[in-house]
């Protein structure tokens, strides 16, 4: 072949397309390993609930506070991954998540009292909230610009995919023990192996971390340039001009600017008007009540008179849904724009709550819901979980990572994401007692939120659809 028909080297990334991109997407699906787990270990405590609170003699606000303190953790993990990451390395950092998922599924599962399995909560919580920034980070800085957007999907496909295997294999394990949380197999309980089985995709997590590089950018910001060269080689191609691509990312990393807390206050009201737009974004998302499905929905369907099992397959199935709407977020958020898109998914979700309200507004017959009631009661509740997924599960994230000006972005998204748990936190923590006082009202509280998110986006929300990131601000 001459060498007039050899693509021409590429200084930047932009023309860079790997010859193996395979090994590339092997990459960025080893690496949103942790996205799963950080969805698989959220996710899986709906299947115990009944259980612990049975187990322990606990009422609802003992109960709402074991299930809501890992948030804790992943607050402090969300906090320090990236000092870690910039330390030790990201893969590194992957590594130290495994064992922490690991331990906490093993602790987990063999709790000797309520405090233990709450502190292991913490150290699973502690893992989720590292593998939400680690994953991220990494896919970004070794997936190619051509494909990064793509190959950005796979962590938040990964979260939904693991979201919903945990119900399944909850559902799997409930089959096996006869229908009872608290049925035994092999020595434990059911709910026990449900918090367990989590060890399998932990260490998986932390083998595949051998199978794939460090980040060349990380690399490179501790004077490796050869293996970084080699890395970029790997993910970007054999056509781009190594040393210019090396002087690229290095003079990147000098010109960023390192935003702090200060450059977030300005005016009358501490922070500077966009942040608090990104701490709307974050918070609506929360007080709509999405976490209730994803950690209670097994103890509310049999509340209204469904029995665990079947309770356990609505779950599954709930998960399936938000796996279809995050598909088709992503299809139709660089389409139809961020704005409309969660326009959209407001409308959707506030109709599906007041359903929800409306049917748990009727008194049970029998324990049970009316057949009507009952019936509105799980078409509301999927309605509700895909409107979600496709508007403001996926759109937030777009963006937080979108909206805010460079020179405080990092800082920004750290208050936004600060605030996202907190309020994850309220939710999942008052569920309990807010139902027990009354289930119906709990929904008009999320309906009313769902609402008021309407002119909010309408007001404060700026469109980025095609916009570049310099232009923000």
């Amino acid at each position: 072949m001459s060498s007039s028909s050899q693509p021409p080297p590429a200084a930047g990334a932009r023309q860079a397309h790997p010859e193996h991109l395979g090994h590339v997407v092997f990459i960025t699906a080893a690496a949103a390993m942790g996205g799963f787990l950080f969805g698989y270990d959220s996710s899986v405590i709906n299947g115990a609930v009944e259980a612990i609170r049975s187990r322990y003699g606990i009422g609802s606000t003992e109960l709402a506070q074991v299930i809501a303190i890992a948030l804790i953790g992943c607050a402090f993990g969300a906090a320090t991954a990236g000092r870690i990451a910039d330390r030790i390395g990201r893969i590194a950092c992957m590594r130290i998540a495994s064992l922490l998922f690991s331990a906490s599924a093993i602790g987990s599962a063999l709790p000797f009292a309520l405090w233990d399995l709450a502190m292991w909560r913490i150290v699973g919580g502690f893992a989720i909230g590292m593998a939400s920034v680690i994953g991220p980070a990494y896919i970004a800085e070794v997936s190619p610009p051509a494909y990064r957007g793509r190959l950005a999907s796979f962590q938040q496909a990964a979260i939904v995919i693991g979201i919903a295997v945990s119900q399944l294999v909850n559902f799997g394990i409930l089959q096996i023990a006869g229908g009872d949380q608290r049925g035994e197999i092999g020595g434990l309980e059911a709910w026990q192996w449900m918090l367990g089985v989590m060890v399998v995709p932990a260490v998986l997590y932390g083998m595949l971390s051998f199978a794939i590089p460090e980040s060349p950018r990380y690399l490179i910001s501790v004077g490796k340039t050869g293996r970084a060269k080699k890395v970029l080689t790997e993910v970007e191609g054999e056509h781009i001009d190594l040393d210019a691509r090396v002087a690229e990312i290095d003079l990147a990393m000098r010109r960023e600017h390192k935003s702090t807390f200060r450059d977030l206050l300005g005016g009358r009201f501490a922070f500077l008007p966009i942040v608090w737009v990104g701490i709307g974004l974050s918070v609506f998302q929360q007080l709509v009540g999405i976490n209730v499905v994803f950690y209670y929905s097994s103890t509310l369907w049999q509340s209204v008179g469904i029995d665990p099992t079947g309770s356990f397959f609505y779950s599954f199935t709930t998960s399936i849904v938000n796996i279809f709407g995050t598909v088709i977020a992503m299809v139709l958020v660089d389409r139809i724009g961020r704005k409309p898109l969660a326009l959209i998914g407001s409308s959707g979700m506030a109709i599906a709550l007041a359903c929800e309200a409306w049917a748990f507004s009727a008194s049970l017959v029998n324990g049970k819901l009316p057949s009507v009631q009952g019936t509105v009661a799980l078409i509301a509740a999927h309605v509700f979980v895909l409107f979600f997924a496709l508007s403001w599960g996926v759109v937030v994230w777009v963006l937080l990572g979108e909206m805010f000006p460079n020179r405080i972005r990092a800082a920004a998204l750290g208050v936004a994401a600060s605030a996202q748990w907190i309020a994850n936190w309220v939710i999942t923590v008052t569920f309990p007692d807010l139902s027990d006082w009354n289930l119906s009202g709990t929904y008009v509280i999320y309906t009313c939120f769902a609402v008021l998110s309407i002119p909010f986006v309408l007001l404060f929300v700026k469109e980025t659809k095609g916009k570049a990131l310099e232009e923000m601000g």
